[in-house]
């Protein structure tokens, strides 16, 4: 006959002809071997309950973990963006009349600035094009800034090449080789209704 037990849930009782074995019991109830009768519903309740919680706590713990992966595994942005490159214009009319020899048949000009490191070198490279027929001036943005206003000159060095009639021809934004002025020089002389832009 099992021992009766007042407060212990579940326990252990020594039977010496049959050795150890599992019990359950409620207060002041006969305990029961887990080997003989059913555990009461009440403690299967209170186990299925718990082990319901537990499935359900290790199903959450898996969401947040593979939902935490694929986050990680999309790109991302960096911390401080570059910001996005604008991409600058030049004017496409020149007033012959705002820079030196407005008669030549061709006029270069580079707006320029002092704070820019690279427009010294368009410059020089304009400088060398200046003949009879073509007119070169640079146009420094604290000597000229209402040129630079009023042709909407957004970034330096930019190089026009100018017709005649001031109608511009070619236009460059940022450095250039002298082959590339040289060149687009010479294709305008040679066509000089050649509008192609660059």
């Amino acid at each position: 006959m099992p021992a009766r037990c007042a407060t212990a849930a579940v326990g252990v009782a020594f039977d010496p002809a049959a050795g150890p074995s599992l019990i359950s019991q409620h207060a002041d109830t006969p305990a029961t071997s887990m080997s003989g009768p059913a555990i009461s519903d009440r403690t299967l309740a209170e186990v299925l309950n718990r082990v319901s919680i537990a499935a359900l706590l290790l199903m959450l713990a898996l969401v947040v973990a593979t939902l935490v992966n694929r986050r990680d595994a999309r790109p991302r942005a960096p911390a401080h963006r570059a910001p996005a490159h604008r991409a600058y214009d030049y004017p496409r009319q020149l007033t012959r009349s705002d820079f030196g020899r407005p008669d030549a048949p061709w006029l270069v000009v580079v707006f320029s600035s002092e704070s820019c490191e690279g427009c010294p070198t368009v410059v020089d490279k304009a400088m060398v094009l200046a003949s009879e027929d073509i007119a070169v001036s640079e146009c420094e943005f604290s000597k000229h800034r209402v040129l630079h206003e009023r042709y909407a000159i957004a970034g330096v060095p930019t190089t026009v090449i100018a017709d005649s009639d001031g109608v511009v021809r070619r236009g460059f934004v940022g450095s250039l080789t002298a082959a590339d002025l040289w060149a687009a020089l010479a294709d305008l002389r040679a066509s000089p209704h050649n509008l192609e832009e660059h």
